[in-house]
């Protein structure tokens, strides 16, 4: 987040103190942050600033103050000394990633935290002394309850990442750890397949091999072995979730028999709505409803008519903190939460996502346009980093992030990548109805601006 969005959400969530990295704290303004009482330093727990002398005081009496109340140090019976939560308590008031707007405060009730770990225990194979690495952020609800809270109920070793995750170090530490389950976002999965395994699979040779039947069937079998070892070799499935996932990315993995699986969450439900096991999992799809929760499609026919995805069950959140307005807007009178996804469901439950509603556009004729399912088409192409789809005065304009670092190690220059990309576009609109045609192209320079679990902001773009 940026300095005035950590602002925003230290002040609108009412905080008395905050813990920060100094890193972080050098971005921020204490004057900004007027009503906290302390900030205090995450990596040895000094005070950056105090604005109490209680707050003072204890911090340099600590252990004078806890000796005198705890005096026979801290043991288990005395737990029993904090309040007793109800399942409709407030637990965490979680800040939304902000892909379609600015943060809004997620109010998680105890409850929802409670099924979201019960859901676990059903669903995955993990017990005491297995290992996970921690790669995403703590402030997304998916990383902290399937990268931290379970396994800390558990008693699994957690390894965090203490560099930015880029494909390389994750390789290193994933080598080196070699974890029992993995839980990523699509980009993480996307970018390790993409520079280490299909490159592998183009090559001419290799191409032409794959055309002959049996031959090509061990040539996968030895991709297949050798992608599971490059994630650690030692994990049951690797879950994927967050955002979209790349068509041909996933049809690989679905090709390599390679055991993954997609989940649907949102912060809101604290955040598993849908999930099915690996060896079930439908290609395409995000699972059925998670335990406990219900799942509909608005939709006259859910199978065939896309609709909006809606949810029911102990998960869903109390309301949006401080805006009734936008609580009344997402949950209805009968409970069910309108998550603003677009999607369909087969006759065996399998929710397939099309798309987010605030996304959707309107073709010439009313036609509905997903712009994420040409995005997910376009990022295939040559030298396609990431891309989106913008209505532009009635016309579909595509904005594209090259693969800069690819296309110079191929020499070739930023003319050609421009070149390329209109190749691209013609080549993509081939395959698009007539009211889906992209009519150009714009590319950016630098990374589109992304949340924390690396959604891209598309309000920024639009």
């Amino acid at each position: 987040f940026k300095a005035d969005n950590v602002h925003n959400i230290i002040n609108h969530s009412d905080s008395k103190l905050a813990f920060i990295g100094e890193s972080n704290w050098e971005n921020l303004n204490e004057d900004e942050i007027p009503n906290v009482l302390g900030v205090i330093q995450m990596e040895d727990y000094d005070l950056f600033i105090s604005r109490n002398e209680k707050l003072t005081y204890a911090r340099e009496h600590l252990n004078e103050l806890f000796g005198k109340k705890y005096p026979n140090r801290f043991e288990k019976n005395m737990i029993g000394y904090y309040h007793n939560n109800q399942p409709d308590d407030l637990a965490i008031i979680n800040y939304t990633s902000g892909s379609t707007g600015f943060s809004k405060g997620v109010m998680i009730p105890y409850r929802a935290v409670s099924n979201n770990m019960e859901f676990a225990e059903h669903a995955l194979n993990l017990k005491a002394g297995m290992t996970i690495v921690s790669m995403l952020p703590m402030a997304h609800m998916y990383g902290m309850a399937f990268e931290f809270l379970y396994e800390l109920t558990i008693g699994m070793h957690i390894n965090f990442l203490t560099r930015i995750p880029s494909p390389k170090i994750i390789f290193q530490a994933l080598n080196e750890i070699k974890p029992s389950v993995i839980v990523a976002v699509p980009l993480i999965i996307e970018k390790i397949i993409k520079k280490n395994v299909l490159p592998k699979l183009e090559k001419p040779g290799t191409k032409l091999l794959l055309k002959v039947p049996i031959v090509n069937e061990t040539i996968l079998a030895k991709v297949r072995e050798k992608t599971i070892s490059s994630f650690g070799g030692n994990f049951y499935e690797v879950i994927v979730g967050g955002a979209a996932f790349n068509q041909e990315v996933e049809n690989l993995l679905h090709q390599l028999k390679f055991p993954y699986t997609v989940g649907y969450g949102a912060t809101e439900c604290a955040p598993i709505i849908c999930y099915e096991d690996w060896k079930k999992f439908v290609p395409g799809s995000c699972g059925k409803a998670a335990y406990g929760m219900e799942v509909r499609i608005d939709s006259k026919d859910p199978a065939n008519i896309a609709g909006e995805i809606l949810v029911k069950g102990p998960n869903v959140m109390l309301g949006y903190y401080k805006n009734e307005e936008a609580t009344a807007e997402t949950i209805d009178a009968d409970g069910w939460y309108h998550t603003g996804d677009l999607g369909v469901m087969d006759n065996e439950g399998n929710v397939f996502i099309k798309g987010r509603s605030k996304n959707m556009l309107l073709g010439p004729s009313g036609q509905n346009i997903y712009p994420e399912e040409i995005e997910d088409q376009l990022n295939s192409f040559p030298y396609v980093a990431e891309s989106l789809v913008v209505d532009r005065h009635g016309k579909l304009v595509a904005l594209i992030h090259p693969d800069y670092d690819t296309a110079f190690k191929e020499g070739k220059s930023e003319q050609d990548v421009a070149t390329q990309m209109e190749l691209n576009r013609a080549e993509l609109n081939k395959n698009l109805p007539a009211y889906c045609q992209i009519t150009s192209v714009q590319i950016y320079s630098e990374e589109f601006e992304k949340t924390p679990k690396k959604s891209i902001k598309r309000y920024l773009y639009q």
